[in-house]
């Protein structure tokens, strides 16, 4: 079957897979050109440097997980539900042999240099997720709505970086993100 896609689509879906599989650092420009079958030139002429290359990934990564988390939370009634639908959603993903961690977090780990244009990327990813986080627990009645959002920042984070670390293996502890998820949404909403 012939490819139909466009020569920056190759580029950019071959650079976006090796980036989350490999890292940023790990993978060249030669090997994004080798493995989509296009020439550096051509990849210059879209994409003028590696950084504008991995910021594009990190633009779609975040397009991307946006459409996720409302496809995870779309059904589920109020916020506390949603909450919790995201993390069991989660906890699936991050068991899956699909998932190499947080492409933002491996990016502020690679490039923790905070003027790096995929750091700062990253850095607004994170804060739009907690302040996301934030208004839901508002929302469920959160005594301290931002600790709570804080919480589980760190919650979704560690399940990230446990399947960058464990895979798909059976002693993955992000396999118990979605019941962490709930004792600390119920403690940090009791009445």
């Amino acid at each position: 079957m012939k490819d139909t896609r466009s020569p920056k689509q190759r580029l950019f879906q071959t650079a976006a897979r090796l980036f989350y599989q490999r890292g940023y650092r790990a993978v060249g420009v030669d090997s994004i050109a080798s493995e989509s079958g296009i020439g550096k030139m051509t990849l210059y002429r879209h994409y003028p440097s590696k950084d504008e290359l991995i910021v594009a990934f990190l633009e779609q990564s975040d397009r991307d997980f946006w459409g996720y988390f409302e496809q995870s939370t779309g059904k589920a009634a109020g916020a506390r539900a949603k909450l919790l639908a995201f993390f069991r959603a989660l906890q699936g993903y991050v068991t899956s042999p699909t998932c190499y961690g947080c492409p933002f977090l491996n990016m502020a780990s690679e490039y923790p240099q905070a003027d790096h244009p995929g750091h700062r990327v990253a850095l607004e990813h994170k804060r739009a997720v907690r302040a996301r986080f934030r208004k839901l627990a508002e929302d469920a009645g959160a005594r301290r709505p931002q600790a709570l959002a804080d919480g589980l920042l760190l919650l979704m984070d560690g399940a990230y970086l446990a399947a960058r670390m464990y895979g798909a293996s059976p002693d993955n502890p992000g396999a118990g993100v979605a019941e962490a998820a709930r004792r600390l949404i119920d403690a940090g909403c009791a009445l």
